[in-house]
């Protein structure tokens, strides 16, 4: 944010599908609305970014077969490249976050994760790399493992991976100093339905698996005390009948954990579902449109009066006004961005 109050967003793309690479924009504080301030195509593909801690450094992953992760000085208005990508030595890596002083990436291609430190800005050469194991009957997506997602659980005594390919949630420990990343547990999901993206509820106890070969949101109850995962219930996040062609891809949760909120592809759809005091019940109030075609992703912003989805194929990304009493998007606006695939603030 500068000294006007005026905030910044970055959003990803596919360089190889259009995209410019990654875009920067401000932010309205009033309103919302984006407006682009420049783009690089320094990196290939940065189709998903993170921000460190103190947001001086962007992280970006390179979705590539070689597969690589890079970082960009964000102190200026717009990002610098820090420095050359560096490989992960894995497969497409499609997802990435910050934990223990360090960059941790989520491999599709090879199915494994990947850790690179951050040091002074600077990525340095991977110290390690986790390979997942197994497969799912789908053999058409699931004949091998295939990590769509890293992230710390809320306490950050652990990280978890979510792996399409083998219906899993694997839970680890990283070693700040080292970077090895061991295995401590995995949770076995419903067979076939391909798990892509979790996110904790806010009162750390509990989180939710959103299912890409099945639209629907997997409940479970979270231990940050034992490291353990346990489903409890599955709800569909697009009503009955409307299951065709329809691969969901991001769920995000309210601040105050009223609301869950998931993107679909194909039906091209937000799905808003409300949580009651158990957090196991989710209710699947309404799907509004996405604004544009194959929303990939879905972002809160900071005030989370506000949901930015980004619409790959429409090449958009379009936010949304949050009714604070029902948890439903009104559609505000939206900035032209090809091929995006990912939007951040910082």
């Amino acid at each position: 944010m500068d000294s006007t109050g005026t905030g910044r967003a970055f959003i990803g793309s596919f360089t190889t599908a259009g995209g410019r690479g990654i875009i920067t924009a401000s932010v309205d504080p009033k309103t919302g609305a984006l407006t682009e301030l420049g783009a690089t195509d320094a990196v290939a593909n940065p189709s998903f970014l993170a921000l460190s801690q103190d947001g001086s450094v962007l992280c970006t992953v390179s979705e590539t077969e070689d597969g690589a992760l890079a970082a960009f000085d964000v102190n200026g208005t717009l990002p610098r490249p820090a420095g050359a990508p560096v490989p992960v030595g894995g497969e497409s890596p499609t997802h990435l976050a910050l934990a223990g002083g360090h960059v941790l990436s989520a491999n599709y291609g090879s199915g494994s994760v990947s850790v690179l430190p951050l040091r002074g800005g600077e990525l340095g050469e991977r110290v390690s790399v986790l390979r997942h194991q197994g497969s799912g009957p789908r053999t058409e997506r699931q004949e091998g493992p295939h990590a769509h997602q890293v992230l710390p659980d809320p306490s950050g005594r652990w990280v978890v991976s979510v792996d399409l390919g083998t219906d899993s949630v694997r839970i680890c420990t990283l070693d700040a100093d080292t970077g090895a990343l061991a295995l401590h547990g995995e949770c076995a999901l419903k067979p076939g339905s391909g798990p892509r993206h979790l996110v904790f509820h806010p009162d750390g106890t509990h989180a939710y698996v959103l299912n890409e070969l099945e639209p629907t949101l997997t409940v479970c109850r979270w231990d940050a005390g034992a490291g353990t995962l346990e489903p409890v219930g599955e709800t569909a996040v697009v009503p009955d009948g409307e299951y065709t062609e329809t691969y969901a891809s991001e769920v995000v949760v309210s601040h105050d954990g009223r609301f869950l909120w998931a993107a679909n592809r194909g039906h091209d759809s937000i799905s808003v579902l409300a949580l009651d005091e158990s957090r196991e019940k989710p209710a699947l109030v309404t799907t509004v449109g996405c604004g544009g075609h194959w929303p990939r992703d879905l972002a809160l912003d900071p005030s989370g009066r506000r949901l930015y989805a980004a619409n790959e194929r429409s090449g958009d990304v379009t936010w949304f006004d949050i009714d604070p009493g029902t948890g439903i998007p009104s559609r505000a606006g939206s900035i032209e961005a090809p091929a995006a695939s990912c939007v951040i603030f910082g």
